[in-house]
């Protein structure tokens, strides 16, 4: 099913007192709102957005296991160390785990933070948290960087900027949504699965169960009502935010470049082969595919992450098969494509695992430790950065937060970090507020 994703609507997206105080002490609270949109355009000259770069986002729900992964601990006890071995990578020194293969001879394409921090261990608050860089507030959904990357960037060829291959992620608290950013730059939301013959962008379903044909009737019926639209009173709402999202999703769905971009059986038999016959790795294939299209900025999602049982059955049997003959195919083909240098590649998941196995031999939640991979547009590749402890329980380097991971990203994509969004009552907010930039993984 193709959706337009809307999700939980928040109208009047707040900020709590002590984060209030927090804005006017960085000299805000004082500032009317044309002195602060003034600011804006101030900062925006500071450096222009970069046009030319996309952003594939893939989002491990349940959060992965960072020693059975990218941080791996062979010198551990047995009982943290775990069951698998470790294999030597194509940069020296550094060493994964047994059963990414394909990712160890890719290290050249990628870097891995090891230094990764999560501040939660709760499912939903970590998809809030982890896809925003704002830590969890439940009076406000902040923005997902796909929807940042709308707002600031807008379409190009025709494509929507932000789209999401797959349903994990877990909305209850606004994960992968835009917040305050505005409902028109909610994710186009692609839950069918793409290895299938029968995938296709043709039957249009919304929300409410609506067809494709129904959806043509619907645009008619909107335009007819834009008169007595224009009459309401819009502050406050997503009315018209919801009609310009709805009128940009019809002209979508009905591009002839759209269908091109999502028809992969103009893939040749053998790529289609390598990225592998699934659900993820048909598409990472299609993000691919979207990116020459014009998508900004593409989710794609992975769940079965959550191993509190059969950990390791659960990694070698399917996890780590999937992610590593997938992902390694789409960094090769991108570098291939000459593509690599303009589109990122970002790889997380809710948090790490505990280091200790429990005694259904699967590894629990753990927020002191995790592990961040990235590659691609204008970042440094072939690196480790940061370092955890002998039983990656905690960073021994200065510790790396989703924040500051956000912050990278929007510097790299030239979004200044101070710029601000007016929620509907007023009140602004920062794009990012205390993330510091990853400069080690800057190229």
């Amino acid at each position: 099913m193709f959706e337009v994703g809307f999700g939980p609507s928040h109208n009047c997206e707040g900020t709590n007192r002590r984060e209030f105080i927090r804005i006017g002490s960085l000299g805000l609270a004082g500032l009317t709102l044309p002195t602060l949109l003034q600011a804006n355009a101030a900062s925006a000259k500071k450096k222009e957005p970069v046009d030319n770069l996309s952003v594939i986002f893939m989002w491990m729900q349940g959060g992965p296991s960072h020693i059975d992964t990218f941080d791996p601990k062979p010198n551990a006890p047995s009982d943290i160390r775990g069951e698998f071995s470790v294999i030597p990578t194509n940069i020296p020194g550094v060493q994964i785990s047994e059963h990414l293969p394909m990712m160890a001879k890719n290290l050249d394409k990628y870097s891995i933070i090891r230094s990764g921090y999560s501040y939660n261990g709760s499912h939903g608050v970590a998809d809030a948290y982890m896809l925003t860089g704002w830590r969890f507030n439940p009076s406000t959904v902040y923005p997902t960087y796909g929807a940042v990357m709308s707002r600031e960037l807008g379409y190009r060829n025709g494509m929507p900027p932000y789209v999401q291959l797959g349903n994990s992620i877990d909305q209850r608290f606004g994960g992968g949504l835009p917040g305050y950013a505005g409902s028109e730059h909610n994710p186009f939301i692609i839950q069918e699965d793409p290895s299938k013959a029968d995938f296709s962008i043709d039957g249009v379903s919304l929300p409410t169960g609506l067809t494709s044909s129904r959806f043509s009737r619907r645009e008619r019926m909107l335009q007819k009502l834009d008169n007595w639209q224009k009459k309401i009173e819009t502050k406050g709402n997503d009315v018209g935010a919801m009609n310009s999202f709805y009128d940009k999703a019809f002209s979508m769905v009905t591009s002839p470049a759209a269908k091109r971009a999502f028809d992969l059986s103009q893939e040749p038999v053998k790529v289609r082969e390598r990225y592998g016959m699934n659900k993820f790795g048909q598409s990472c294939l299609l993000a691919r595919r979207l990116v020459e299209s014009g998508v900004r900025f593409i989710n794609v999602t992975m769940g079965g992450w959550d191993t509190h049982a059969n950990n390791f059955k659960t990694l070698k049997d399917r996890n780590l098969p999937t992610i590593d003959q997938s992902w390694s195919a789409l960094l090769e083909d991108l570098q291939t494509r000459g593509m690599l240098e303009k589109t990122m590649v970002i790889w997380l998941g809710d948090f790490g695992r505990t280091p200790k196995i429990n005694s259904a031999a699967g590894r629990d939640h753990w927020a002191g430790s995790t592990v961040f991979c990235m590659g691609g547009g204008g970042m440094k590749v072939g690196s480790v950065i940061g370092k955890s402890d002998a039983n990656a329980e905690q960073p021994v380097t200065p510790p790396i937060q989703i924040e500051d991971i956000a912050a990278t990203l929007y510097t790299i994509l030239g979004i200044p970090l101070d710029k601000h969004y007016v929620a509907p009552d007023g009140r602004p907010f920062r794009i990012n507020l205390n993330g510091k930039v990853v400069n080690e993984i800057l190229a």
